[in-house]
């Protein structure tokens, strides 16, 4: 199968190529292509504007399927935008009638094609309006499958920042420590992700695309979001290397927006120092924190040392030791019905075997490390953040001198 892609160094165009290129490679094998049985069978025809023109002539020769991505978003005047985003539809609409060539052809259109509301007059809005104009008449004329896709705003990794949408520009610029304007935080924005987008492409591509009433196609994962929003969950995230805390991505869009700010993060600054707080015995260093799901550390023990020795109503822990060999006691508080102390529990632990160890509530517990020379890691889980002023913590030895 042989698939076209124009635009192909654009956004959109790179994420879709990335995606072809895993499936033809066999790095994807969750993606089929219909009537393709062999993934390396898959020919990737890639065009955009630095391409040479008899390339485009062979490409819609051969072609089994069209995305058509090119276009222009940001031109030095107005007039460029009809050129680059009619202008050159008429072209690869035109190459393809020259060879009969009938495959399906995908077109990315815009919201703005709508010309409604703050739309209304836009030039841009009018050159998509009319690249979908022409895509309607070549399918009336050819019979051709057309999948003509008006995209709200895009995000996602590789967006251009100051070209693609407002918010690549805003993860770029509080991610470098840039200043932002907003002129209105109540603006909201339909807002659709970029690895949400190339699922539907590939919808697409094996005639499963999402179509609406009026015959356009459209993604049926978006999101809307205000500005005021979409900039305070950015600041959030760069805070949360200071605070540790992990914002609530159970929405699905922090998630998403989360990934994308990570990915203007420049080389230099992927890395962040933790507090480590150091003692003779060893240390303790928080790792991450969330409102609801606790908290996330890492504990090392010197050899022979032991700590803990304490015990919690409520709070309860996970140890997950990684690296060396220790033992981790727990004993109920108090007394059996005939006033002895209850049995304690060992569990023997290393890196060889990972194991999680609950710590109970009710119990008091402890973490030996057994080695003479080396020392013990563990991956500590606690069900809350610590709070200083309700700390929930409880001195008593597991075992009795």
């Amino acid at each position: 199968m042989k698939i076209l892609v124009t635009g192909a160094k654009g956004f959109v165009g790179k994420n879709l190529v990335a995606a072809l290129e895993a499936v033809r490679d066999g790095k994807d094998r969750v993606h089929k292509i219909n009537g393709l049985d062999n993934p390396s069978d898959l020919c990737i025809y890639t065009y955009d504007i630095d391409s040479k023109p008899e390339e485009l002539e062979t490409y819609c020769k051969d072609a089994d399927f069209v995305f058509n991505l090119a276009g222009v978003n940001r031109p030095k005047n107005q007039q460029e935008f009809m050129q680059g985003n009619f202008g050159f539809a008429s072209t690869l609409l035109d190459t393809l009638k020259k060879y009969g060539n009938k495959a399906p052809v995908m077109l990315s259109s815009s919201i703005q094609a709508s010309l409604e509301g703050r739309f209304a007059g836009s030039e841009y809005g009018k050159s998509k309006l009319a690249g979908e104009e022409l895509f309607l008449n070549y399918s009336n004329e050819t019979g051709a499958r057309v999948l003509i896709y008006r995209f709200p705003n895009l995000f996602g990794k590789w967006c251009r920042p100051n070209y693609n949408s407002a918010v690549a520009t805003f993860c770029n610029n509080i991610a470098n420590d840039l200043p932002i304007m907003v002129n209105d935080r109540n603006t909201e924005l339909e807002l659709l992700y970029i690895d949400d987008l190339i699922e539907e492409m590939f919808l697409a591509l094996n005639g499963k695309e999402h179509r609406d009433e009026k015959d356009y196609c459209y993604c049926p994962v978006t999101f809307k979001r205000t500005l005021g929003e979409i900039v305070d969950l950015l600041e959030e995230f760069k805070e949360s290397r200071k605070t540790l805390s992990v914002p609530n991505m159970s929405d699905g869009f922090a998630k998403r927006l989360h990934a994308t700010y990570l990915s203007y993060l420049s080389p230099d600054n992927f890395s962040y120092p933790l507090k480590m707080n150091v003692d003779d015995r060893g240390s303790f260093t928080e790792i991450l924190r969330t409102a609801d799901r606790g908290q996330v550390s890492v504990n090392i023990s010197k050899p022979g040392i032991t700590k803990g020795q304490h015990w919690h109503h409520t709070k309860n822990e996970k140890f997950v030791v990684v690296s060396g060999r220790g033992l981790i006691q727990l004993r109920k508080i108090g007394e059996d019905e005939n006033g002895n102390p209850y049995p304690v529990v060992n569990y023997e632990v290393s890196g060889e075997e990972i194991t999680a160890v609950e710590m109970i509530p009710g119990y008091t517990h402890n973490i030996i490390n057994l080695s003479d020379t080396e020392d013990l890691v563990t991956i500590m889980w606690a069900n809350e953040p610590f709070d200083p002023e309700h700390p929930d913590t409880f001195f008593e030895p597991v075992e009795e001198n």
